[in-house]
């Protein structure tokens, strides 16, 4: 998709049409997607958003509303399993598919390419972008070079002409720092890497990543598109983060925002039918320090209280004693589909308890809004 969450927040906006918008949380939260118009004066995802102000001061900026762009990211992976059950989502608005069995029923790559965009375009009113190539790697790559809002093909018999012009970093999986020892090697584009000898880029690079590196400086790329189970393709993980305005040592505000966190993790769960086993805390210091804990549980579950409990004892397993945070986040992994969770009761436990209680909310908010009904302790933080 071409700047998803952009294209989806602005979708209903005329008003919005023909200035650039930003995407993101405000303070000192990050850019998650901006248009192309914020993009021209170098606003990028993941970028802080205090710079991206000072490189576009006349954005618009909107915050996420992740709730709407999971609906339409459903919505576009079920067009795509409408032309071939091979559908592996890397994301939610990027996906590989196989279409080598679909030719003889829907035409050429590039003719299902032109169909796909069309219907995405129709029926969600956002545009796409494809790679059409042997392999994915490529197929990747022509992508980037088909946005936005267009197709390009890379026939095999022209996969060298394609990418060795290119610059080394516009490889898939290398990053700044790879990018950075392979220009220190004299190496600046594709066609450098493929025609120095594999042991030398190993010698730079370390011998797993340097192999795959000049291999892929081939076209050569033995992964293949692996679709996941289910209807709705899902992640083996959801999770989310927030960066507070400013740092916080106090016990009881991290608390609050486990909890609202927590609350936004498991309500993606039941949207998607799914349950997760594994909760894992993220939490970044001051510095920018960053660590990670994790907790197995004995079943997989989608409730909030018990997300949220578990979270918050292993914030409080930290013994941290005031440290001044940055950054809180919650992550729900090993996911299962909820019909797989058979709860067994136990003794003294109530019939109906949290994950009922929850699905009423659920039905609520979806009639009368977020605000409708939410734990108590996030009223005054949210209302």
């Amino acid at each position: 998709m071409d700047a998803f969450y952009a294209s989806v927040a602005t979708r209903d906006r005329p008003d919005l049409d023909g200035r650039p918008v930003i995407v993101g949380g405000g303070g000192r939260g990050v850019v998650l997607s901006a248009n192309y118009l914020a993009r021209g004066s170098g606003v990028r995802s993941a970028m802080p958003m205090t710079r991206a102000r000072r490189l576009c001061p006349d954005a618009v900026v909107i915050p996420p509303d992740f709730a709407l762009v999971e609906q339409v990211s459903g919505s576009v992976m079920a067009l795509f399993r409408q032309v071939t059950p091979l559908v592996e989502a890397v994301s939610l608005d990027e996906a590989f598919l196989d279409v080598s069995g679909a030719a003889r029923r829907l035409g050429t790559p590039e003719e299902i390419a032109e169909r796909l965009r069309s219907v995405v375009h129709d029926e969600q009113r956002i545009t796409c972008s494809v790679g059409v190539a042997a392999t994915p790697v490529v197929a990747k790559m022509a992508s980037r070079h088909a946005k936005p809002d267009g197709v390009v093909v890379v026939p095999s018999g022209e996969v060298t002409a394609f990418l060795h012009p290119l610059d080394v970093g516009e490889l898939w999986g290398v990053g700044e720092r790879t990018r950075e020892q392979l220009h220190r090697l004299g190496l600046f584009t594709v066609g450098d890497v493929a025609h120095t000898p594999v042991q030398t880029v190993q010698r730079a690079l370390g011998g797993v990543l340097g192999a795959r590196v000049h291999a892929l400086a081939w076209g050569v790329d033995g992964r293949v598109v692996t679709p996941q189970s289910g209807p709705h393709a899902p992640e083996r993980s959801t999770g989310a983060d927030h960066t507070f305005d400013r740092d916080v040592d106090d016990p009881d505000v991290v608390a609050t925002e486990l909890l609202r966190l927590s609350a936004r993790v498991t309500g993606r769960l039941r949207s998607a039918g799914l349950a997760g086993r594994t909760v894992t805390l993220r939490i970044r210091f001051a510095d920018f320090t960053t660590i990670t804990r994790s907790r197995t549980l004995p079943e997989a579950t989608d409730v909030t209280v018990e997300v949220h409990r578990t979270a918050l004892a292993l914030f409080r397993g930290l013994g941290l004693q005031r440290a001044r945070l940055r950054l809180v986040g919650v992550r729900v992994e090993g996911l299962v589909p909820r019909s797989q969770v058979h709860h067994q009761l136990q003794l003294g436990e109530r019939e109906h308890g949290w994950s009922e209680a929850e699905r009423a909310m659920d039905r609520a908010t979806r009639r009368f809004g977020a605000s409708a009904v939410r734990p108590a302790r996030l009223v005054r933080h949210t209302g």
